[in-house]
């Protein structure tokens, strides 16, 4: 069996749902992880593995993540072709609070290896996080807990600690008992953080 053929045999088994969930944007979604842990057991079948490599470029004054994830099958010999590859990019935010320069460059990282492996194998992805996440569309289309209020922080605030409390395991019923506590307040949900208080909540949050 050609490299080709077992990976038609991946993109046609493989069922990568969207286990995760954006609280501020209100959508599902799924990660690199997500894609790596569904196809794994494929990959066992048809004796072939999966790679990826990172690359810093730069383009114009901006710097990207250039992805590249390959599928080689361990099974060809050597005289024929093994690999399909393909290649993704994320450019790098200028700045983002509450992240180093370590964690920008890592999440264009996560980012990017996700839409190579989605070329690679062949996922659609239309209706995933860019497509339907509201971050930027009308408020009412926010869950309540992330409407802004007067005298608190704003929806950009709110995604930024969200994503924090995300990718630190933090739930949000922990944080919000935390922040009460640190701060001697009673508030209820995310958005009733005031902005005196959001740098501390980071510097928090970071360690």
């Amino acid at each position: 069996m050609k490299v080709r053929e077992k990976l038609l045999i991946v993109q046609s088994k493989l069922n990568a749902p969207k286990n995760q969930f954006n609280k501020f944007g209100g959508y599902k979604y799924r990660s690199n992880e997500d894609i790596l842990n569904a196809v794994k057991p494929l990959l066992f079948d048809v004796k072939a593995v999966i790679t990826q490599s990172d690359e810093i470029i730069q383009i114009g004054n901006r710097y990207y993540v250039k992805v590249t994830s390959t599928f080689i099958d361990v099974e060809s010999p050597e005289n024929e072709i093994n690999v399909i590859s393909n290649t993704a990019y994320a450019r790098e935010a200028e700045t983002k609070k509450g992240m180093d320069e370590a964690q920008i460059t890592g999440s264009a990282s996560s980012y990017a290896r996700k839409y190579s492996l989605n070329g690679l194998f062949a996922i659609d992805d239309t209706k995933d996080t860019d497509a339907t996440n509201n971050h930027d569309k009308k408020q009412e289309k926010v869950p309540p807990m992330y409407i802004e209020k007067d005298g608190c922080i704003n929806r950009e605030q709110m995604a930024t600690i969200d994503t924090i409390l995300t990718d630190k395991r933090i739930s949000l019923v922990a944080f919000i008992k935390s922040y009460n506590k640190h701060f001697k307040t009673d508030i209820k949900t995310i958005n009733e953080v005031t902005p005196k208080n959001y740098d501390e909540v980071l510097d928090l949050l970071d360690k």
